[in-house]
């Protein structure tokens, strides 16, 4: 079990980290933005909402991996 948490993996536990951020990201993102657009008074039908989930999801992707690579790179102290 310790040969998991050696350097040469932390690309690994990146996709990990960015796999478990994905999920309530996608959802915290999905939520604020329903919640933009009934404040401005567009309709939230289920069209939109399904439209906003998906803008959420490439955007929550994108945010879980960039932040999980960078935080696996500085813990396990690879380049330095």
């Amino acid at each position: 079990m310790e040969s998991l948490f050696q350097p040469q993996y932390w690309l690994f536990w990146g996709m990990a980290l960015a796999v478990l951020l994905f999920f309530p990201i996608r959802k915290i993102i999905w939520v604020m933005s329903v919640r933009r657009a009934q404040r401005k008074g567009e309709a939230a039908d289920a069209e939109d909402q399904k439209r906003l989930f998906r803008r959420a999801g490439v955007t929550a992707a994108l945010l879980s991996f960039v932040f999980s690579i960078f935080y696996t790179n500085y813990l396990f102290g690879v380049g330095s």
